[in-house]
């Protein structure tokens, strides 16, 4: 396993997880200053609010899903049911990012709709990459059982 690239997939893990917090913990100061520019964050303020800081969560999640099963590929042991759990798991928070990404779209329209796109087809990926890695269990599990 090439160490720098694992080291480097870590580190940028963990600053996406802990920037992540920090912005989305930030996002009704963050919003302040941009309804000051933008008239529909200062309109709808609080909705906006809501629907950013969500997104951040879910996301947050998605990448604390993503260290986990990171750990499991240190440990020379990714063909677990845990991370065909976490890949369900992060299906979800997939389609519920592209969900409320939809409901962004009747407060205030940008071109970062597209985004919708994109956490739709994550979401889809990640249930197939679980059916693919729930059938490499049971095949390594097999395997395991063979003398």
């Amino acid at each position: 396993m090439n160490m720098r690239l694992v080291r480097f997939t870590k580190g940028l893990l963990d600053i996406m997880f802990y920037v992540g917090m920090a912005i989305t913990v930030a996002i009704p100061v963050l919003f302040h200053y941009v309804g000051m520019y933008i008239e529909k964050f200062r309109t709808y303020y609080v909705v906006q609010c809501v629907l950013y800081m969500a997104s951040g969560v879910l996301a947050l999640l998605l990448v604390l899903e993503l260290r986990r099963m990171f750990a499991t590929v240190l440990a020379d042991d990714a063909f677990v049911m845990e991370n065909a759990a976490s890949l369900k798991r992060m299906g979800k928070y997939s389609f519920l990012i592209a969900f409320l990404s939809i409901l962004r779209l009747f407060v205030a329209f940008t071109p970062a709709a597209v985004i919708i796109i994109v956490f739709s087809i994550a979401g889809l990926f990640c249930f197939v990459l679980c059916l693919v890695f729930e059938q490499a269990i049971r095949y390594k599990q097999e395997n395991d059982l063979t003398i």
